[in-house]
């Protein structure tokens, strides 16, 4: 290492930073933080230089503490796809339905459809904005531990509920602690692992999805034929599999080095660095926290993180992004995939059927996202993205297309077959890359709160569009079936044209460059071909 950039050399476990009244380290913008500079460089010399596999290898427990932490994502998918799978479950429909002369037996209001599937993103809506400052104040793992302990409470009203009401008034609840994982497990996921990691850690998120969703598939396969409440019970029931061994195994994980290193904990953040399996031959701990302090000294500050910093200089511009890349998550086909089973029931196929079909394509999302790892690594975040929302435009033409052909057999397979294509190729481009968008974008300081704003612009689209969604595709409303692709092929081609403009590339980039290349406002476009100097402060 060169000796001009070689400043007063400072293990982090023996210099830290002052708190503030506040709880969390001042950094005094005329102040000169003490940290090693070389080993800042050096350190994140050693995390460009690697490979994928090199990384996978080196830190192995940074890699299980993310897989763990994505595991919460499945409660939000499994019970989000369990209210899409009882509509369309016969005993449910029974029990609190109404009848319908049109198909001749009992079906769920398109009024309670939709007020079902909006419960929850009604909650995690509340969750979302709680999440900021609660895991800003104690930390993810404390945060996501709470939520956990919380959900498993709320199961028991939706257990037990006997009325649409109490369906509805469960799920909103139940749809708090979702907010808190969807808003921490991103950000987490990006902190803990190193830069090569960044993208198929994230992407685990879409993958957690699809599990969840086939959990639900095979589950509710299995029950919906039964004619009495256990069609619908067991299926709830089931959820308490997953809260409390998960708050078991986060209680074990280690902190956010980069949330220990905002708060000054200095110390910790050492600690936590050799626990996530960076203390090797070519990697020294206290180099790595140097590191972080280095990016964090560019965006220091004596304020305390806030909602209101986040629309101010460039941050604004990274929270649209992370707002609109969430946003538009429901505006590319991820709604067709969310309610599978009943549109390929409206399409024609039989309850078994659809069912099963359903459940295929929830495998075929899981197989997807992880080929999709395997992309992004090698072609980039941006490109995957916003040519995945391309070609999925061109398929919801296609489905709009079959369904105004008529009603006959080769209609209704062709509209199921694309329904089932658009689905799968939503988890193979737009979806995954969109977590690591979400990762990346915001600057370390205010990733909590960013990913929780984010997170509540998606159900800001997302509820209004469920309603949308469910009166195009009931009998007894608008009754579209597949021509409501070219409703949302024209909102994907509107997210596709704001994506190409403003959402950057940010492959094989440290924090430290993204927060450089957002601060000298690169054009999205020409961030592949722009070169920040490893010494670059600024």
């Amino acid at each position: 290492m060169n000796s001009d950039i070689t400043e007063k050399q400072t293990s982090a476990s023996e210099v830290e930073a002052q708190p503030s009244s506040m709880g969390g380290p001042v950094y005094d913008v005329d102040e000169k933080v003490d940290y090693d500079r070389a080993g800042a460089i050096g350190a994140e010399e050693i995390e460009h230089n690697m490979t994928v596999l090199q990384a996978v290898k080196a830190y192995p427990a940074a890699s299980w503490w993310a897989f763990v932490m994505s595991c919460t994502i499945i409660m939000e998918s499994y019970c989000v796809f369990l209210m899409g799978q009882f509509i369309a479950t016969k005993s449910f429909a029974d029990h609190f339905g109404v009848y319908s002369e049109k198909t001749g037996q009992y079906i769920i209001e398109a009024s309670w459809q939709s007020a079902f599937q909006c419960s929850g993103p009604i909650g995690a809506f509340i969750g979302v904005f709680i999440a900021g400052p609660i895991t800003s104040w104690i930390g993810y793992r404390w945060a996501t531990i709470g939520g956990l302990m919380f959900l498993n409470g709320f199961i028991f009203i939706f257990y037990f509920g006997n009325s649409q009401e109490m369906f509805f008034a469960s799920q909103i609840l139940e749809g708090i602690p979702w907010g808190i994982f969807i808003a921490n497990a991103p950000a987490y996921c990006a902190e803990i692992v190193p830069m090569r990691l960044r993208a198929p850690a994230t992407q685990m998120l879409q993958m957690f999805w699809a599990i969840g969703s086939i959990i639900v598939g095979g589950i509710t396969y299995h029950y919906q034929s039964k004619p009495d409440s256990s069609a619908y019970r067991v299926p709830i029931a089931l959820q308490w599999i997953f809260p409390t061994p998960l708050a078991i195994l986060l209680f074990l994980a280690p902190e956010s080095p980069w949330w220990l290193v905002r708060k000054g904990r200095l110390a910790e953040a050492e600690k936590a660095v050799k626990r996530l399996g960076r203390a090797s031959a070519n990697d020294n701990p206290a180099d790595a926290v140097a590191m972080m302090r280095r990016t964090i000294e560019l965006e220091k500050t004596e304020k305390k993180p806030s909602l209101v910093e986040l629309w101010k200089g460039t941050d604004r511009y990274r929270t649209l992004i992370v707002c609109g890349v969430y946003a538009s998550q429901n505006l590319t086909g991820n709604l067709i995939a969310n309610q599978a089973v009943y549109f390929f029931k409206q399409a024609g196929m039989a309850d078994n059927t659809a069912f099963a079909l359903g459940l295929i394509t929830s495998a075929l999302q899981w197989i997807m996202v992880m080929l999709s790892w395997v992309l992004t690594t090698y072609l980039g975040r941006r490109t995957i993205y916003v040519y995945g929302q391309f070609i999925n435009c061109a398929f919801l033409v296609a489905l709009g297309i079959a369904a105004s052909c008529g009603g006959g057999k080769a209609a209704s397979n062709a509209q199921a077959s694309l329904g089932l294509i658009v689905s799968v190729l939503f988890c193979l481009g737009p979806a995954p890359a969109s977590w690591v968008i979400i990762g990346e974008t915001s600057s370390v300081r205010l990733r909590p709160l960013t990913t929780g704003i984010g997170r509540g612009a998606y159900y800001l689209v997302n509820i209004p569009c469920i309603f949308l969604a469910s009166y195009m595709l009931n009998t007894d409303k608008w009754n579209l079936g597949g021509k409501s692709g070219y409703v949302w092929a024209g909102t994907a081609f509107v997210c596709t044209a704001m994506a190409w403009i403003w959402v950057p590339e940010m492959k094989h980039r440290s924090f430290r460059e993204i927060d450089i290349l957002f601060r000298r406002g690169v054009p999205a476009r020409k961030w592949k071909q722009t070169v920040v100097d490893i010494r670059d402060d600024e």
